[in-house]
This record gives structure tokens, C-alpha cells and sequence, in this order.
């Protein structure tokens, strides 16, 4: 019985966790475009830069777990085709007076982030998914287990010569265990969709959502979300995107913690 409680308890801490994790703070990070040709557009600060005849319209679209979300939009003014990789994007985190931020492990550091890979980071959906996968199954046999387990013990139990006080402790401790067992197995089933869920999120996230790398030609544009691992100590943050050796485009936005409004 020891062995069955601790396995649902454990079972209801990860329940738990994952209820936490989801729960919003009181404050949200907030970026403000402050170089580049800046506009409000459709109810948003947007900023733009180029370099090398290529066009960097960006802004930002909202925190998003350990990332800050940007709205990329990259166009060619050039005569030839353009290779854009989000992974070439990269900021490099400010102070209130737009000074370098240093790593507080190693001051000769500078606090800087490089986007994320949404290739990389599919594939690493795709293991996750097939962890849990392989997690529920696990669950199904132990659940399994328990359930025999339980059962024989229940037909020895009721089958063997007892006073009338020990059947009845048999049966409330057979009862329990049975509880216990089904109660795993709706949490098991719970964690399971709950994980899915985020999952398939974070799939869409990186398939759909993220500037995938690509070839522009003349004239064209491509448009995704691009995403950044956070730094919540900086005050600003200078975004570039190299375009060749000698240019690059330079966008600097602040950052301030907002506090999120009560409904």
C-alpha cells in the first residue's frame, strides 16, 4: 500500500507543477523599438533598418515562455537572391545608459543571445513527444501490475479463514488500492494530455510561427515570428542581423518589466 500512495503522490506532484508552470505572472516583459525609422502601425510600435539593400521591419509580438517573440519581416531591395537564416539573428543586452550588460559569473562576458533554431527546436518537440509517449506506456503496464497485484491479493485476502474485524480492514485496504490505482491512471492520462497539449503548441510554434531559413529573390519579402532567449536584466537590447561582412542591420529596442492589468 506504501508503494502504491507513493507512486500516486508522486503522480499528483507532476500534476501539480504543470498547474503552476501554466499559471500567468503579475509582470510581462515589454519591448519598445527606440532607433530605426520607428511608426505605429495597427496598434503597435514598428521599427525598420537596412543595410546592404536588405530590410529589417521588426516589432515586438509578446513574451513567450523563455522567449522574447519578434515580428521579422526581411525584404530584398537587392538584383540577387538573399539567403535568410533566424539563426543570424542576435542581440546583445544594454544597461539603462546603453552600456554592454556583463554575465554576473564572468564580468569579462557580455550578455548576449542568439535566436533560436526552429529546425533544432522541432526536432526536439518531436523527442520530447515520443518521451511521453514512451512515458504512458510505462504507466499503462505499471498500472497494469498494480491492478494484479491488487486483485490477487484481494482473491487470497477473501478467500483465506479471517475474523470478521480482518475482513473488513482487507476490504477497506483492497478498496483503497483499487482508488488509488484508477486515480493514477486519470492523472497518468491528465499529465499526459496536458504535456500534448504544450507540445503541439511548441510544434506549431516552430513549424508554423518561426522564420524558417529561406532564399528572397529581388523584390520579395518573407515575414515570421523570430525568437529570442530572454536576458530580464537588461534595460535595452541591440538587435542585428549581419548582411555581409562590412554591414549589418542595427535595431535597438528598450525592455521594462509591465505589470499585467487586472481584469
Amino acid at each position: 500500500m506504501k508503494r502504491k500512495a507513493w507512486v500516486l503522490y508522486t503522480a499528483l506532484g507532476v500534476g501539480s507543477a504543470l498547474s503552476l508552470s501554466g499559471c500567468a505572472s503579475g509582470k510581462y516583459l515589454q519591448l519598445t523599438p527606440v532607433t530605426g525609422d520607428v511608426a505605429h502601425v495597427e496598434g503597435r510600435m514598428v521599427t525598420k533598418a537596412e543595410a546592404d539593400s536588405l530590410v529589417v521591419v521588426a516589432s515586438f509580438e509578446r513574451e513567450d515562455m523563455e522567449y522574447l517573440a519578434m515580428d521579422i519581416e526581411i525584404k530584398n531591395r537587392s538584383s540577387r537572391p538573399m539567403r535568410i537564416d533566424p539563426t543570424r539573428f542576435r542581440y546583445v543586452a544594454l544597461t539603462a545608459n546603453e552600456d554592454t550588460l556583463r554575465e554576473s559569473h564572468n564580468p569579462a562576458l557580455a550578455v548576449a543571445r542568439t535566436a533560436a533554431d526552429p529546425t533544432a527546436e522541432s526536432e526536439r518537440v518531436k523527442t520530447k513527444v515520443a518521451r511521453e509517449e514512451r512515458r504512458l506506456k510505462t504507466a499503462r503496464i505499471i498500472n497494469t501490475v498494480l491492478l494484479v497485484a491488487a486483485v490477487a491479493s484481494d482473491v487470497s485476502s477473501s478467500t483465506r479463514r479471517q475474523s470478521v474485524e480482518s475482513r473488513f480492514r482487507n476490504r477497506v485496504a483492497h478498496n483503497n488500492a483499487y482508488q488509488l490505482i484508477q486515480a493514477k491512471r486519470v492523472i497518468d492520462h491528465g499529465v499526459f494530455a496536458d504535456r500534448m497539449q504544450q507540445y503541439g503548441f511548441e510544434a506549431y510554434r516552430w513549424n508554423e510561427l518561426a522564420l524558417q531559413r529561406t532564399y528572397i529573390e529581388p523584390g520579395e519579402s518573407v515575414r515570421g515570428f523570430v525568437y529570442l532567449p530572454k536576458a530580464n536584466a537588461a534595460q535595452f537590447i541591440r538587435l542585428n542581423y549581419p548582411v555581409s561582412e562590412q554591414g549589418e542591420v542595427s535595431l535597438v529596442f528598450s525592455q521594462e518589466m509591465v505589470a499585467r492589468k487586472r481584469k
